[in-house]
């Protein structure tokens, strides 16, 4: 690709960006929110035309028509927002329209051979093949992502993002299939915000920055420092904050949680001034259980006090009111409204700031978002711009400045860097630790093990729908949290030096 540009009404998305990417090779396309890089891979794709610029596939010129036309010469797109059908089965959605028939009836005896196959090759061929997509964790529909990607063979694979929603161990299964595709000469485009990810596995990297291609070269003459330097225009010291504080009263107290399947028997306490990580493999029940305490799920049995209230049978408007907010790791369909205003996002839950009997200033509540939209520094045109406009990582932002605006004391947070540039990443790992400062408390569950032990004071495992161990922070690693989630903590602790 050689001096790619696009333009979408006034914002130039690309300007005149290059990439050259050799067969075997995989080649990390690394920058922030907004740079450009889901655009310029659309564009190879086929999903958006570019305004100027040429494309070569195999020394050939390319000229995708359409997304179809760019998988039939060889190129798989995953893109960071799920792209599945959610109420067809998994089997559907893995060969949506790459079925073998003959004379106009599939054969879904090759179809299903096809799926496990792929599924296989992932380490999830238990994921039941009848089960409709929407009924899969956010974690799963990722893997059925990939497995629909793995499918076509392809010459080109474009990895967007991939890992966002995956364990270490799920992400391992992947780095085997990528060195795997290597070998076949396949070459994949991996974007990715976790940049040890970049480093472990890719050989060549671009970097984007406001649309502009400013640094190329090879992976290993590069360190994580200057990567960060070359994306964010500066350099960033102590992404993960470490700051003593100290526990204040229980603000969640849950104790043997269950829900319909999962959690089974989860009990914590979580307390003012506390961040508690909650760690553990795709399935466990991390999710779950932040539903089932905000009130999204029914609780089968077990109690929960909040602010030392009980209130086990609250819904989510009672634990709003109690100042319990939740980020949802699925914020395309439980996070935002995608086609409204992101004065609308931000302010959703309290409005009571902008008026009265019923009444809502436009020009209070545009102000009250312009101020969160700065203090997040989040990329967009204005408070009344479309939030489904923006990129993944800006919309987590807007996501999690509801919760801001909203005062809540208790922040149950699902992947909350989920797609999120390594620069906002920072900002919202201070941000947790200034709220943690401020006596409020907060649940952060994530996949990314090195920001549980970067940010958290307390990390909790999961495994098999129950908490396997919780210990400080500093009686944990890696290896460790990985042991106990695959249920081995009974062997010996391992604890960090």
């Amino acid at each position: 690709m050689r001096d790619v540009s696009k333009r979408f009404g006034a914002s130039h998305a690309l300007r005149g960006v290059s990439l050259t990417v050799q067969p075997g090779e995989v080649h990390a396309l690394i920058g922030e929110n907004g740079a450009g890089k889901s655009t310029l891979m659309k564009i190879l794709s086929g999903a958006f035309p570019a305004d100027s610029g040429l494309m070569e596939l195999e020394g050939r010129p390319f000229v995708p028509l359409n997304p179809l036309h760019s998988r039939q010469c060889g190129i798989a797109m995953i893109y960071q927002e799920l792209n599945l059908a959610p109420d067809l089965s998994v089997e559907e959605n893995i060969l949506l329209g790459r079925e073998s028939s003959t004379l106009g009836w599939i054969d879904r005896r090759h179809r299903r051979a096809e799926a496990l196959r792929a599924l296989g090759e992932l380490q999830h061929d238990s994921i039941p093949l009848t089960r409709p997509v929407h009924s899969l964790t956010i974690a799963e529909q990722q893997i059925v992502e990939i497995a629909r990607a793995l499918v076509d063979r392809p010459k080109v694979m474009i990895m967007d993002e991939p890992t966002s929603s995956l364990t270490r161990v799920d992400t391992e299964n992947l780095f085997r299939v990528i060195g795997n595709l290597r070998k076949q000469g396949v070459s994949v485009v991996y974007i990715s915000h976790f940049l040890e990810e970049c480093q472990e596995i890719c050989q060549r990297y671009t970097v984007l920055r406001d649309g502009e291609t400013v640094d190329q070269g090879d992976m290993a003459r590069v360190s994580l420092g200057e990567l960060i330097h070359q994306m964010v225009g500066r350099r960033l010291e102590d992404i993960y904050p470490r700051r003593p504080r100290r526990k204040g009263a229980v603000l969640v107290n849950a104790q043997d949680l269950r829900g319909v399947s999962k959690p089974q028997g989860v009990s914590f306490q979580l307390h003012a001034g506390e961040i508690l990580g909650i760690a553990g493999l795709v399935g466990t029940g991390r999710t779950e259980t932040a539903r089932v305490c905000f009130g999204l799920d029914p609780l089968a049995s077990g109690w929960i006090e909040v602010s030392g209230e009980p209130s086990t049978k609250a819904t989510p408007t009672r634990r709003l009111a109690q100042g319990m907010g939740l980020l949802s790791e699925n914020r395309k369909e439980e996070g935002l409204m995608l086609n409204r205003s992101l004065a609308d996002n931000l302010t959703l839950t309290r409005f009571g700031a902008f008026g009265k009997a019923g009444w809502i200033s436009s020009r209070r509540q545009r102000e009250a978002a312009q101020e969160w939209l700065q203090r997040l520094d989040i990329r967009c045109q204005g408070p009344g711009q479309e939030c489904g406009s923006l990129s993944g990582g800006n919309q987590q932002k807007v996501a999690l400045g509801r919760l801001l605006h909203h005062q809540a004391r208790i922040f149950l947070l699902d992947e909350p860097t989920k797609g999120v540039d390594v620069g906002s990443k920072a900002q919202i790992y201070h941000l947790m630790c200034d709220l943690a400062e401020q006596g409020k408390a907060v649940l952060f569950i994530s996949s990314y093990l090195p920001e549980l032990l970067g940010v958290c004071d307390t990390i909790a495992v999961m495994s098999r729908g129950t908490l396997a161990a919780c210990r400080p922070v500093e009686e944990w690693t890696e290896h460790g949290i990985i042991r106990a989630a695959m249920g081995q903590a009974g062997e010996e602790t391992e604890v960090s030096e």
